[in-house]
Parts: C-alpha cells; sequence; structure tokens
C-alpha cells in the first residue's frame, strides 16, 4: 500500500509510541528558538529603553514608541514571511524549507545584535521575521502530517509546550542581562547571541529528519514516501511489541497540485474566510498581552526592573499552560477549545486592568498566560487540519499571515491607547477582539476532533 491515500492511512493507524513522538518532540524544537525571538519583543525592550537605544513616546521613530516600531516590524517580518514565502514549504517540501528558514532567522538576529541604532535593529529585525513567519508555518504541516488523528492534539499541546519553553527562557536571560555588560558587550546583545547561537545546535540535531510522506506522496514520490513510513511502522512496532491494525480503506487520491486559488474555491472557501476573520482579532488578545506584559504592568505603578522580575513569573506558565492542555486536547472538540479559551481571556484581562498588587498582577498574568496558551495550542492545530496536504502551508501562511499584519497595526494602536488612556483601554480592545474569536470560530467553525486529515479535507 504506497499510493498517495494510503500512505496517509498507514500513518493515522500508528499508535502513540516513542518513534512518533521522538519525530514531534524534534520538529517541536526547531520553533523553540523561533519563539524565543519572537517572545523577546516584550522583554527586551525596557533594556533597550534604559541602554538608550529605544525611545518612548514621540521621541521614538515615526513620532512613536521605540517598543511599538519594534514590535511593528517584527510582525511586518511575519506577515512577509506567512503571506509571500509560505508556500515554497508546499513546493520543495517541509524538510528543505524548515532547515533553510532557520539559517536564515540565525543569520539576521546576528545582524540585529550587531546593530547601534533603532532603525538598524528595526531592519535586521523585520529580515528575522521573514525567516520566522515561514519557519512557523512549516512546522504547523510537518506536525500535522506525521501525526494520527488520535494523537493530534496532544502532538500539539507538546509542540506547543516545546516553543513556549523559550518564553520564560528569554524572560531570564532579559531580567538577568539586559541590566548588566558582559565582557564589555551590552546584555541586550548578549540576549539576541544565544538565541542565535542555540538555533544553529538545533539545526545540527535535526539534519536526520525525515521528509512529510503526506508530501512526497502528493508530489508522485511515492516510493520515497513509502520508504520513511515502512521504516517509521518498524520502529512503531519494535517500540511498541505489538503489529499494527490494518490500514483503514481509503478512497483513491486526487492526484492533481494544488493551486493558491484553490483555497478561494468550495469547500475551502469558508474556511479561509473564518479563519482570516479569526486570526486578524486572535493576534490582539494573543500578542496584546504576550508582547507588552513588561510595560502593561509598569503601567500599573511599577519600575523596570520589577515589571522585568513579575513578567518572568508570568512568563513560567508559558510552556506549563500546553501540558496542561494536553490531558484533554484530544477529549474536548478543538473549537470549543478555542471559544472557552477567547472568553477567559477577556474576562480575566478586564480584571488585570483593575489591579496594582503585584500578587494579584501576577496572579491573573499567570491565568492569563494559561488562557492564552490554550487559545495558541487548539488554532494551530485546527487551521493546519482544515486544509489538504497540497495547499496545506500556502492556506495556513495566508490565513496565518493576517495575524501577523493585526499585530503590526494594534501594536501602534496598544501604544496610543497605553500612553492616552492607560491599561484599562488596552484590555476593553482585547476584549472586544477575543468577542470576534468566539463569534467566528464557535458559530462558522467546522468540527474536526477524531478524524482523518484526508476526511476533513477531501
Amino acid at each position: 500500500m504506497n499510493d498517495a491515500s494510503s500512505i496517509g492511512a498507514r500513518l493515522d493507524r500508528l499508535p502513540s509510541s516513542w518513534p512518533v513522538w521522538r519525530l514531534i518532540l524534534l520538529i517541536s524544537l526547531g520553533g523553540c528558538f523561533e519563539f524565543y525571538d519572537l517572545m523577546m519583543t516584550a522583554y527586551i525592550s525596557p533594556g533597550l529603553v534604559a541602554a538608550g537605544v529605544f525611545h518612548t513616546g514621540k521621541a521614538g521613530l515615526f513620532g512613536q514608541a521605540d517598543q511599538a516600531t519594534f514590535a511593528a516590524a517584527t510582525f511586518l517580518g511575519l506577515f512577509i514571511g506567512t503571506i509571500a514565502f509560505a508556500q515554497v514549504a508546499d513546493r520543495f517540501g517541509r524538510r528543505a524549507i524548515f532547515t533553510t528558514s532557520l539559517i536564515w532567522y540565525t543569520a539576521a538576529t546576528l545582524g540585529m545584535a550587531a546593530s547601534n541604532t533603532a532603525i538598524g535593529i528595526d531592519i535586521w529585525r523585520l529580515l528575522a521575521g521573514i525567516g520566522i513567519g515561514v519557519e512557523l508555518v512549516t512546522i504547523d504541516a510537518y506536525v500535522t502530517e506525521f501525526t494520527p488523528p488520535s494523537l493530534r492534539g496532544r502532538a500539539f499541546a507538546i509542540n506547543q509546550a516545546i516553543q513556549f519553553a523559550a518564553v520564560p527562557a528569554v524572560a531570564l536571560a532579559c531580567w538577568l542581562l539586559v541590566p548588566r555588560a558582559l565582557l564589555g558587550i551590552a546584555g541586550w546583545r548578549w540576549v539576541m547571541l544565544i538565541g542565535a547561537g542555540a538555533a544553529v545546535l538545533v539545526w545540527i540535531i535535526r539534519a536526520g529528519l525525515p521528509e512529510s510522506p503526506r508530501w512526497l506522496a502528493g508530489r508522485g514520490r511515492l516510493d520515497e514516501a513509502d520508504t520513511i513510513v515502512t521504516r517509521l511502522e518498524a520502529r512503531v512496532v519494535a517500540a511498541s511489541g505489538r503489529p499494527l491494525p490494518a490500514p483503514a480503506p481509503t478512497p483513491p487520491a486526487d492526484a492533481h497540485r494544488g493551486t493558491f486559488g484553490e483555497i478561494f474555491a468550495p469547500p475551502y472557501r469558508g474556511r479561509t474566510a473564518m479563519l482570516v476573520v479569526f486570526n486578524i482579532f486572535q493576534a490582539i488578545g494573543f500578542y496584546g498581552f504576550g508582547n507588552w506584559a513588561p510595560s502593561l504592568i509598569a503601567a500599573q505603578g511599577h519600575g523596570v526592573t520589577k515589571s522585568l522580575g513579575y513578567a518572568f513569573i508570568i512568563a513560567i506558565a508559558y510552556p506549563v499552560g500546553p501540558l496542561l492542555c494536553a490531558a484533554f486536547a484530544d477529549r474536548i472538540e478543538r473549537k470549543v477549545q478555542i471559544v472557552l479559551s477567547a472568553l477567559a481571556t477577556a474576562c480575566l484581562g478586564l480584571l488585570f486592568a483593575r489591579q496594582s498588587a503585584p500578587v494579584a498582577l501576577i496572579a491573573l498574568g499567570v491565568a492569563i498566560t494559561l488562557s492564552n496558551t490554550l487559545l495558541s495550542y487548539s488554532y494551530h492545530a485546527y487551521q493546519t487540519e482544515l486544509f489538504p496536504t497540497r495547499v496545506r502551508a500556502t492556506a495556513v501562511g495566508f490565513v496565518y499571515s493576517w495575524s501577523r499584519l493585526s499585530t503590526v497595526c494594534s501594536s501602534l494602536l496598544i501604544a496610543l491607547l497605553l500612553a492616552r488612556a492607560g491599561s484599562g483601554a488596552v484590555f476593553a480592545l482585547i476584549a472586544g477582539a477575543m468577542g470576534v474569536v468566539i463569534v467566528s470560530v464557535g458559530v462558522f467553525g467546522p468540527r474536526t476532533n477524531g478524524a482523518g486529515l484526508e476526511d476533513i479535507s477531501p
């Protein structure tokens, strides 16, 4: 059985076992350092302000706080990477783009660490964002295509836990390094160099990852796909000590190659529109808190050093959240998890805006982070399930890119709201955005739990 449809059926009948989880873990390591760089926006900006590289208020670039333009450059790069280049993973394969984008990110981050001006940092940040944008979309497609339906929710929960482990790491690095210089090098530069150096190490570790068999089969490279799946099946049997069940019967696969226009035609047009709206507004909630946590805490009356310390404590919840979610990831319908997490973020954010005591800020910050990680892992799994392998990276890149463009605009809006109306106005914006998320997915999103990819996306 090595035609395109049966390759998917053979992967779908694999049980939970170390060979399957090993692939998921190795793929997830790549996203770890993309998240390190992505979440660095929140934690390094106060240090760059203290070092005199960034400026606040109208003294920054374009009359905006430099943290706002730094975040905008990050997400503009992510937008370009996801909308313009994500489709190369459908053309050249998951593995090739996976490794190429990691090298791109490393080079751009080194350039950022060597810069001395806000505009120089923003330019390199833009370029790094392009590499990160391609990488994250490729990782989501990669994980989805290797994972059986019974494990897909847990796989994305573990994937996100590994990636989010970078958040407390970068928060701790900024807290310890940003206020001081080591060997004559400013602490904020060390924070950037750590991410670039670790990414090189991960690239070496993951050099032996196989290509996605589903992608190979869709490109007509059936012998290569069969070889990879056969090898994986043998490892699973050896690890579990049990023979594999017979693959489920499958209809013949449609052998045509996907095009960009396919995501705007039935049956995918409605899914594309729903996910565009969803991504525009979920980004306001997720990054509105994640990228601005230290500044939001500082706006409640705490200094830079204390706000970074409190933000580090809150950041510890990032990898913990998905691990907790793994317990029910495949038991509760994915769209229901998205709706509940959006509701929790809206309510908890409005409570956070009314606090000033450190304990209350930290407790509510942790709770918001946990609800945001539930949102993140569940929608990353959800949007990759809704499109076929032939256009998966293209479609996810397109819909996901709107979250990046949204964050560019919302970063500037949040900076304005925070300066003129305080954190209460910021969290009112976040609550409204989460309301749109609830309606878009809750009303228009299809159900996906437990279904094979070829069944969800015929």
